[in-house]
Parts: C-alpha cells; sequence; structure tokens
C-alpha cells in the first residue's frame, strides 16, 4: 500500500499508513456482509478508493468543519481524516448500515474529531460547516442546492468529479451565479493510470440559493437553527443516556426530566411552556427546532435505531425533553382552596394522564398525586394529560392508607355510597376514588360523605379515571358551570 500510494506522489507519516491499512482492512471485512465495494481487486482498491480520495490535497486545502456528503464506505472522508487529523470530519450517509460501519470504524481507528451523520445533506441538515466533498453523488447544481441549508457564506463545496463536467458546470453558471462562485478547476490523473479526476471547487455567497423546483422568487422552507445541535450516535451519550431514564417514573424522579411525544401535544407545549423545554429531539432528518423554542433549547440529530428507542409510540417525532415541574409536598393543615381538590392513587399512568385532564377541564383547584400513584410525567401519562399535566398544580400526597382530611370534607367514590347527585356539593373539598381494581382501603369504605356513579345493574363497575370526571362533571353541573363566558373544552 505504502509503495502504491508513494508511487502517485503522495507521501504519508508510518502511524497514517498504518491506520490506512487498518481501514482496508475494516472494509475488507464488511464488504461481503453490507457491498460497500465494487472494486476487489487490491491494487485498484489502493489506487481508486484511497490514493484518489487524498489526491484532492495536492490541490485544495481542506476546510473545517468538513462534510463528506454520501460518504458510503467512508471515502474519501476517512482516508482524508487520516492524512489531515486536524480537519473536523462529518461523514454524511443515510443508509443505517453504512453509518453503522462508519461509527465502528471511527472508534475501532480510534480517529478523533471524526463523527458520522446517519442521514442525508439537504434542508434538514443546517449545521453550519465551512467545507463540503463529495465524490460524485450527485450533478454539480443539484449538490450545490442541497448544502445551501448548511455551508457558510464563505464556505467551500470541493467536488471530486470526472474529466466530463463542463456542462454541470455551466448550468450552475447560469442558475446559481448569484449563491456560488467557482473557484477553482484542476484536471489530474491518478498516476500510471487512466483515472482522470476534476477538482473543481465553489466558494458559497452571502446569498440565499432559490431551488429550480420552486417558482422563481420563491426560497427554500427549511429554517436554520442557531442554536446548539448535538449529534447523538452512540447509546452510551449522555444525552441519549438521560432521554432514555426519563422513559420510567424513576427516571423522572431522579433526573426532574420528561419526554414529550405527539405532534399536537409538542406542539402545544412548545406554544405555551416553551421555558420548560430543554431539547428538541429528532431523527437526522428531523426539522429543525421552531422559532418559539428560540436558542434556548438544544437540538438532539439522534441516529434511527436510537431515536427508535425513545420514541416508544411511534410518533416518528419530534420529540421533547421538558423540566418537570416542582410538586411539593401536601399538607392538611394548610388553608383548603375554594373549590375540589382531587386526590389520585392511580397505578396505571394513562388513567392519571386522563384524570389530570379532566382535573384541567372541571376546573380543579389542585391535584394531589397519593404514593400508590403513578408518576404524572410518565410518557403514557403525557399522552393521556396532553399539556394540561403542566396547567394544573399537583402536589405528592400520603398513601392512601393513610389519607385523612381535617381541613375540608372528604367524599370518596364508592360503589356502595348514595348516588353522586344526592345532595349538594361543598364550597371545598376532597374527592377521592379508588385505586384501580381494590377500589377504597378499608378505612375509606363506609365513609360518612361517600357517593357513587349510578351505573347499569350487572356491570361490575366503571374505569377509576372515568368515574372520576362523571364526578367532576356533577360537581360543576350542579354549581351552574361553565358561567358566562367560560367554555369547557370538548376533544
Amino acid at each position: 500500500m505504502k509503495a502504491i500510494i508513494e508511487r502517485c506522489g503522495l507521501r504519508l507519516a508510518e502511524p497514517q499508513y498504518d491506520a490506512l491499512w487498518a481501514y482496508h482492512r475494516l472494509l475488507r471485512e464488511a464488504d461481503a456482509e453490507l457491498n460497500l465495494t465494487r472494486i476487489r481487486n487490491f491494487e485498484n482498491m489502493v489506487l481508486k478508493h484511497y490514493v484518489d480520495s487524498l489526491l484532492v490535497l495536492k490541490h485544495v486545502d481542506l476546510p473545517s468543519p468538513l462534510v463528506d456528503m454520501g460518504s458510503g464506505a467512508g471515502l474519501p472522508g476517512i482516508p482524508l481524516k487520516i492524512a489531515r487529523p486536524e480537519v473536523h470530519i462529518i461523514l454524511a450517509e443515510p443508509r443505517g448500515a453504512r453509518a453503522a460501519f462508519l461509527r465502528a470504524a471511527c472508534e475501532r481507528l480510534g480517529l478523533q474529531g471524526a463523527e458520522v451523520h446517519a442521514g442525508k445533506v439537504g434542508p434538514h441538515f443546517t449545521r453550519a460547516v465551512e467545507g463540503v466533498i463529495s465524490r460524485a453523488v450527485a450533478t454539480i447544481p443539484e449538490t450545490l442546492e442541497r448544502v445551501a441549508y448548511c455551508l457558510r457564506p464563505g464556505g467551500r463545496m470541493i467536488f471530486l468529479k470526472g474529466p466530463e463536467c463542463d456542462d454541470e458546470i455551466a448550468e450552475a453558471g447560469r442558475e446559481l451565479a448569484s449563491s456560488y462562485r467557482l473557484v477553482g478547476d484542476v484536471a489530474d490523473r491518478i498516476p500510471g493510470t487512466e483515472h482522470r479526476r476534476r477538482f473543481v471547487v465553489y466558494e458559497r455567497l452571502d446569498a440565499p440559493v432559490v431551488s429550480r423546483s420552486l417558482p422563481a422568487g420563491e426560497v427554500p422552507r427549511a429554517r436554520a437553527f442557531s442554536g446548539p445541535v448535538k449529534e447523538l450516535t452512540s447509546a452510551s451519550n449522555p444525552s441519549f443516556r438521560l432521554a432514555r431514564d426519563v422513559l420510567s417514573g424513576r427516571g423522572i424522579r431522579k433526573h426532574g426530566r420528561t419526554l414529550i411525544s405527539g405532534s399536537r401535544i409538542v406542539s402545544e407545549v412548545v406554544d405555551h411552556f416553551a421555558d420548560r423545554v430543554e431539547a428538541w429531539l429528532t431523527g437526522p432528518d428531523g426539522d429543525p427546532p421552531p422559532e418559539a423554542l428560540g436558542e434556548t433549547a438544544a437540538w438532539l440529530r439522534i441516529d434511527p435505531n436510537l431515536f427508535k428507542e425513545l420514541d416508544v409510540f411511534g410518533t416518528g417525532g419530534p420529540l421533547l425533553l421538558a423540566r418537570v415541574p416542582a410538586m411539593p409536598l401536601w399538607s392538611d393543615s394548610e388553608p383548603w382552596p375554594p373549590g375540589c381538590s382531587l386526590f389520585v392513587p392511580f397505578q396505571d399512568p394513562e388513567n392519571v394522564g386522563a384524570v389530570i385532564r379532566s382535573a384541567a377541564a372541571f376546573g380543579v383547584a389542585r391535584v394531589i398525586l397519593l404514593r400508590e400513584a403513578a408518576h404524572p410525567f410518565h410518557p403514557k401519562a403525557i399522552r393521556a394529560a396532553g399539556p394540561a399535566v403542566f396547567q394544573v398544580p399537583i402536589r405528592s400526597g400520603p398513601s392512601i392508607d393513610a389519607l385523612r382530611c381535617e381541613g375540608a370534607p372528604m367524599i370518596p367514590l364508592d360503589v356502595d355510597g348514595p348516588p353522586i347527585d344526592a345532595g349538594p356539593w361543598p364550597d371545598r373539598f376532597a374527592l377521592v376514588p379508588g385505586v384501580e381494581g381494590p377500589g377504597l382501603p378499608e378505612g375509606l369504605r363506609g365513609h360518612p360523605g361517600r357517593r357513587r356513579v349510578p351505573i347499569a345493574p350487572g356491570v361490575e363497575s366503571l374505569n377509576a379515571a372515568t368515574a372520576a370526571a362523571i364526578a367532576l362533571f356533577s360537581w360543576r353541573s350542579s354549581a351552574g358551570w361553565p358561567g358566562e363566558g367560560e367554555e369547557v373544552a370538548n376533544e
């Protein structure tokens, strides 16, 4: 390998030859499964892959950070990174299996300042870079349009083209002259072969690129994101591990964060509670964060397989990582607010979310989560509650077995009590549904303030969250609510 490379007028340090040889072995090992190259003769691999990648160094100074667009097996990005270790290289490859190979290769080779973007370069890749290099991925005009979203003004687009590209250069000159300036066009040949190259370099001007697929005067709609962007490609990444932790109640309590999914809920939280959002999570080709998040939230662009681990409902994203509000301890000795204080012992997070949504809809003063209850910011609870989980004051309470209320009347929901509308509702009171399945504990059965939701004979019971919602509706209806100018949202 060394002899062939040096015969072509290129020189590397001995450790760089070792690294290139190690990369060659990785490429050969993975090729049978991933079909990474159609060239398998050793000398041809060295000439048409490694020398071809390195030849650009004779003519162009590499900018940094530099995106290798459509990297495939890591060409030209990995040989260039080995030869110019000071350059930060981003290997952009949309095919998942090849992106996984690139990550493994960078790790095995110990390439510091090399990362993998498991996606395409285009409208959804808005990370600002100083350069992009392409080894015949698409035509020159098509490529210039795609890199306009990430290439800074003054940045360089470097093409490794075949000898017959004059028509592409002419087309780019006609259609994109206001956005790019041709600054280099050098012809070369791999010594000792008939393999010819054109190294064509464009400088990005400080002007938007107009897509030829749009009407004249319209610019691409994708919006650049100026906040922090992180590429998450490893399951050991701390940001990914935190996001995965908060899929459980235990992780939410540990980190004070939650993960929110579902396009409608995400949109509503961004609109009304943007100050709680810490990160916008997407796959590598996801849309950038909306303007409402400004620069306060990071954009986490996550490897597709890792993103699937977080997107437990299969929404496709985006997801939000948000701070959980404090839930102070409830005390019976504190003044009771007017209206209903709802005590929730539900163990199913979907029931917790559903009853919180009802609490917001019917104007409950506060929700007290009893010790038995699932965490209200569990992903399943948020999916049921929607943004209501941020709207209702939530406190932490004791076990339902130890619940005693001296400051206001208690109304437990008991299947053996009088009907829900048997009497007037107090001005302030505690509504206590039972735990799913067992219902109320022994100490609350037979309570003098108990009431029941009437149901048809032969039906054992209602869903606990449904029973609580009916009780809340009965309370509000008896009080003449909604009042003038007020509405209850029906969705």
